[in-house]
């Protein structure tokens, strides 16, 4: 498929040319590379589509043209009939599935790789949507992964120049994320989540999941009766402010992220619903990011930075997140982020694009080698999501002010005193049981040091080096005392007479000259070996 689309030189590279049928001229050839990928990506079906879109979210693996891309991959996805599907719920629901329901629209809502959804009303008359996944799917993307390991290996065995992108990484990445989209109890269990979290906001909507009729290839959920945004009159509905959306869909979001820590990662315009009293509605939580305590503080202080254009404080926030790299310039790192983002302050969302800027930033800091955390990079492709839902709502509307205004009230509420009291207890708790085990610990250090047995290893860098260059000197002067000795010694015999002689010289010197010359090639070839 690859050699097909003109990257047969990529095939014979990992060692897979023998497999090319043909290695006859491919009129794709003249397309550039990013491009090719892109094309064997859609032939090769949804598993691959799927990965080069994850891709399309991470630049700090993976070059910009790359990115560009991988972002116009889209399902292309034909409808199953719905006898596929009443299989599906008969196998899991069992023979008499039909008891639950007074009625399934056999015509889908939408379809996608995975699942397609279903209208239904259940028998107490309850609207419901059916999410039902596409039979025999799992073990298809399972294939395509193995696929997928197997060509990562190779890239990482045979290429060097892809090594630094971690390809069985990004695999593993992947997996991880289609292993919890593909388990719909999983996604049952997030919309709980969800529901608790936001029981006290009047103006956010969660559906509730039926757990007890789901299964982990079928889901059951109320229906919101609001409209998508995606729907073009979503926004002319009777007492409809852009405005009044806008805070109200914020405001949930900031929620999810600073005070839960628990946030929809695929907010689109399908998956966000207006209602006419200027509420909203969410649904599809397959995808879901969590954040501690720790990444929320610096998201909030990232925020910050931007809104002061303090780039030196935006790049120690990453250089805190990320493992921990004694190799990090952060005064380049900063003056380099500055370079990215400052032409862009103070421009609109009309203008500007935060999401992208903010990815694009954890491309440099890769780039400085930091890796940035997943669920930071999941946070940054939220916010991609969020600023696109904000452009179909008010086209020139200021996302970044109107979030930073947000951030100061969440930054706020983190001082309360019931957050501080919950902290500082956390720390209680975390630094008992160091207090507690210090005075033996102490104790057991000082018996050690004090016993006559005590000894410590020093480890300095670089001195079995400078071992070896003296051991190397030593016998080298040892060789040339030698070498010196048996020169002056047959120098000296020359004089005087001798019984023996070679060539018309006394025997000794010239086996005086010839040990010399020899001790000199051995100490000269030992001097080239060692280097």
């Amino acid at each position: 498929m690859f050699a097909k689309h003109g990257l047969t030189n990529l095939v014979e590279r990992i060692n897979l040319g023998s497999f090319v049928q043909s290695k006859s001229k491919v009129d794709k050839e003249h397309l550039s590379l990013p491009t090719r990928i892109k094309l064997s990506f859609e032939e090769l079906g949804p598993t691959f589509v799927k990965f080069g879109q994850l891709l399309a979210t991470r630049p700090d693996l993976i070059p910009q043209d790359y990115i560009d891309e991988m972002s116009l991959l889209h399902d292309q996805v034909q409808p199953l009939d719905f006898s596929v599907i009443e299989q599906v719920l008969r196998d899991d629901l069992g023979p008499d599935w039909k008891k639950h329901f007074q009625s399934v629209e056999p015509t889908p809502l939408g379809a996608a790789s995975i699942a397609q959804v279903h209208r239904a009303v259940l028998t107490d008359g309850k609207k419901v949507v059916i999410k039902v996944q596409r039979p025999g799917i799992v073990q298809i993307i399972n294939d395509d992964l193995n696929v997928l390991y197997f060509i990562a290996e190779l890239l990482e065995k045979y290429i060097p120049e892809i090594r630094p992108f971690n390809p069985i990484g990004m695999v593993d990445e992947y997996f991880k994320t289609l292993e919890l989209e593909t388990n719909f109890v999983v996604e049952a269990n997030n919309i709980r989540k969800f529901k608790e979290l936001f029981k006290n906001e009047a103006k956010v909507k969660i559906p509730s999941a039926y757990m007890d009729l789901t299964t982990e290839r079928i889901l059951i959920m109320d229906e919101l009766d609001g409209k998508p945004l995606s729907h073009e009159g979503a926004l002319n509905q009777p007492g409809v402010s852009a405005e009044e959306i806008i805070k109200v869909g914020l405001r949930a979001y900031l929620k999810m992220v600073f005070i839960d820590g628990f946030f929809h990662g695929d907010l689109h315009a399908g998956n966000f619903f207006i209602f006419p009293n200027n509420s909203i509605g969410l649904i599809d939580f397959g995808v879901v990011g969590r954040l501690n305590s720790k990444t929320q503080s610096a998201i909030v202080n990232m925020l910050l930075a931007l809104s002061k254009e303090d780039y030196t404080r935006l790049a120690y926030e990453y250089v805190d997140l990320a493992p921990f790299s004694d190799n990090v310039n952060v005064d380049l790192f900063a003056k380099e982020l500055q370079a990215l983002i400052s032409p862009y302050y103070g421009l609109t969302l009309k203008h500007m694009n935060v999401g992208k800027i903010l990815m694009s930033s954890s491309s440099v800091a890769a780039q400085h080698g930091l890796m940035v955390p997943t669920e930071l990079m999941l946070f940054f492709k939220s916010i991609v999501s969020i600023e696109s839902l904000g452009q179909k709502i008010i086209p020139d509307f200021d996302f970044l002010q109107h979030m930073l205004l947000m951030v100061g009230e969440v930054s706020q509420s983190q001082l309360q005193p019931t957050k501080l009291i919950d902290e500082a207890s956390l720390i209680f708790r975390e630094s008992r049981g160091f207090f507690s085990a210090l005075p033996r610990q102490l104790g057991l250090m000082l018996r050690r040091v004090n016993s006559p047995d005590y000894k410590t290893k020093v480890h300095i860098e670089g001195v079995e080096e400078l071992r070896r260059s003296i051991e190397i000197s030593f016998n080298l002067l040892f060789l040339g005392i030698i070498m010196a000795a048996l020169i002056i010694a047959s120098s000296l015999m020359y004089p005087h007479p001798s019984a023996w002689l070679i060539s018309g010289l006394p025997a000794f010197t010239v086996i005086g000259f010839v040990l010399a010359a020899a001790l000199g090639i051995v100490a000269f070839f030992n001097y080239i070996k060692k280097s």
